[in-house]
């Protein structure tokens, strides 16, 4: 995908795959939602989970964001890199200028306003991507036969 196809496909899509890496070794995947500002990934997570305790110990995460049932269709983008926390762990209703921006976004997506509602359960973490990665197979045409 071209820079602008990335940034179209990371604005509308909803849902993303986080993995982290457990204590003993093992992957752990959860899906979350996530907005993109361009320049990084926010997620907003339950700061009680296995994930939130996995970045604890390892901020380093690996994401896949993806669409398309065909595998004509399939299409998506995979970021890597470390997790910064943002904000209060977690997240009051208490302002925070640093959090302004992704905030209006994620409600603008999930709630369909522009205020939003903090559940002091959740808390922002920010990946800004060490590598980003996409594909889109639906620019390949179509094996002949």
């Amino acid at each position: 995908m071209t820079v602008a196809e990335v940034d179209e496909f990371l604005t509308a899509e909803r849902t993303c795959r986080v993995a982290t890496t457990s204590r003993d070794g093992r992957p752990h995947v959860a899906p979350l939602w996530f907005v993109w500002d361009g320049t990084s990934l926010w997620l907003n997570s339950v700061v009680r989970s296995q994930r939130w305790t996995d970045l604890e110990r390892d901020p380093r995460v690996a994401v896949v964001i993806d669409a398309g049932t065909e595998f004509s269709e399939l299409r998506g983008v995979e970021l890597s890199g470390a997790v910064t926390p943002v904000g209060g762990i977690p997240r009051t209703a208490a302002a925070d200028p640093a959090l302004a921006a992704c905030e209006l976004l994620f409600a603008r997506k999930y709630a369909g306003r522009d205020e939003f509602v903090p559940d002091n359960r959740h808390a922002w973490l920010r990946l800004t991507p060490d590598k980003l990665v996409s594909w889109d197979f639906r620019k390949f045409g179509r094996p002949s036969r």
